[in-house]
């Protein structure tokens, strides 16, 4: 069925101004100015072909015909006061899916969703591997961390400034290099070679050779003296960033997490 256009800011000023009998008081409770609010009755006057005001000695009365339509109009507004509720109640099921690298998960996510889970103890975790990529349109997702040079078609922001480190073990004295997906070596280099950067740490901190990795999946091994740095980052275009489509970026759990992955 055909829904009759609605002038839903016009009825909302017209509620208002009848609550008050006032266009000045209606005005302050709508942070607008008395001649908008005689405007917005003006035209939906106009559009109903009815007089919903009288002006009396007394001040303002509503007419027969704007009283009959009174109670239905604010009984449509708690209905859309319900409906609304309705569509945030999923919000508060604070249950997050959240795609990443599995060597970003182990070596920075998982510690920090650890830490947000003792300021926020309701919310729940679905962790899934981003490796090989994710389609938002076929995953449930809300939120994932991609290897890359920017965010796409999605909201997102950059999770550190896209930094690379070559790390080694803290005595080590190999010249191995050691490879992984993300960072190839010269054919004929010696070379280890492994299925992501967060191996690449590992190895490199049991002496078995230098890896050059993202400085964030490395800053706690380097923190501890697991591994130490050799020379100094260097700025790069690919870094970590954590992306939505724009429906799931506005929810308000979406944005709270975010907000304490990005402090």
């Amino acid at each position: 069925m055909k829904r009759t256009h609605l002038p839903l800011n016009a009825l909302r000023v017209f509620d208002a101004a009848a609550r008050h009998l006032s266009f000045t008081r209606a005005a302050d409770e709508l942070a607008v100015t008395p001649a908008a609010v005689g405007q917005q009755i003006r035209a939906l006057e106009d559009m109903l072909g009815v007089v919903l005001f009288r002006r009396t000695p007394k001040g303002l009365e509503l007419t027969g015909e704007a009283e009959a339509g009174l109670d239905a109009l604010r009984q449509g507004f708690l209905q859309f006061e319900e409906s609304v509720r309705a569509m945030q109640a999923g919000q508060s099921s604070q249950s997050l899916t959240t795609a990443a690298p599995r060597d970003l998960t182990a070596k920075w996510l998982a510690s920090r969703l650890a830490r947000y889970s003792q300021q926020a103890p309701d919310v729940r975790f679905t962790l899934v591997s981003a490796d090989g990529g994710i389609d938002f349109t076929e995953a449930n997702l809300d939120l994932a961390i991609f290897w890359s040079d920017g965010v796409g078609d999605h909201e997102g922001v950059a999770l550190s400034e896209p930094l690379m480190v070559t790390v080694t073990g803290p005595g080590s004295a190999s010249d191995t290099r050691i490879a992984w997906p993300g960072c190839p070596v010269a054919d004929g280099e010696p070379a280890l070679r492994l299925g992501d950067a967060g191996l690449a740490i590992d190895a490199a901190a049991n002496g078995l050779g230098h890896a050059n990795v993202p400085a964030m999946l490395a800053e706690a091994d380097i923190a501890s003296g697991r591994v130490r740095q050799i020379g100094d980052a260097v700025a790069v275009k690919r870094g970590y960033w954590l992306v939505a489509p724009t429906p799931q970026w506005r929810q308000a759990k979406v944005k709270a997490l975010v907000a304490a992955l990005t402090a």
